[in-house]
């Protein structure tokens, strides 16, 4: 059984199930956000992974930052494994605009997160939902 860190669940909407990783939508309507968790209890670390697991890590990472570059169409895409403060691994997908509030830095620490509206929360959630079952 894997269980999700409680602070990821309450940030969180799970979106799908890859091989390998839980997909999960970050609640804050400033940013395409997904996170990417290995469905393995007790990680920590990228290179705690198997190496065959690690590579489709990668391969899961690339799949989403294309999802979230083809529905949005960011200026950048930002993928980082920080885990200071949440020490499951969890890998973050941003989509980032040169127009957002924390541009050009990164989005920690930067203003407060903005709730999604229900009904904007459910069709971007469903976007990513379509976009990920079609891949």
């Amino acid at each position: 059984m894997f269980d999700l860190h409680p602070q990821l669940a309450a940030d969180t909407a799970k979106v799908a199930d890859l091989r390998l990783c839980r997909v999960l939508l970050m609640k804050d309507a400033r940013y395409p956000w997904l996170i990417l968790t290995p469905r393995k209890n007790g990680l920590t670390e990228i290179h705690h992974l198997p190496s065959k697991e690690r590579a489709l890590l990668m391969e899961e990472i690339a799949f989403c930052a294309q999802t979230i570059e083809t529905l949005f169409a960011p200026d950048k895409i930002n993928i980082g494994a920080l885990g200071n403060l949440v020490p499951q691994l969890h890998i973050h997908i941003i989509g980032r605009r040169t127009d957002d509030p924390a541009w050009p830095g990164p989005v920690w620490g930067v203003g407060k997160a903005i709730a999604y509206e229900p009904e904007e929360f459910k069709a971007v959630r469903d976007q990513f939902i379509a976009a990920l079952a079609d891949g």
